[in-house]
């Protein structure tokens, strides 16, 4: 069953406006997925199977190096996919 009420509508539209957000669509994502994991952490919204799925393939398009190299084009699009696809999942979170 989805988390209703208040917050757990703010913490879905905040995803969407930070995952949506002009910038690189690699540091969007990370924006994004922190505030999700709070969320998560907080109860406010309860972890699918489903968004852990969608959250560890994230998490491997946002491995960037450390070095400070440019951030890939391949990583930005699998970025904008996949946070598009957890902001249409959140509904069931």
């Amino acid at each position: 069953m989805a988390s209703t009420g208040p917050e757990a509508d703010a913490v879905r539209a905040a995803f969407r406006e930070a995952a949506a957000a002009k910038g690189h669509a690699v540091e969007n994502a990370r924006r994004a997925t922190d505030g999700l994991e709070a969320a998560f952490a907080a109860g406010t919204l309860e972890r699918t199977p489903v968004l852990d799925a969608m959250l560890a393939d994230l998490a491997v398009a946002l491995d960037a190096p450390d070095d400070g190299g440019r951030l890939g084009g391949k990583s930005a699009d699998a970025a904008r996919r996949i946070t598009g696809a957890i902001g249409r999942e959140l509904d069931n979170a």
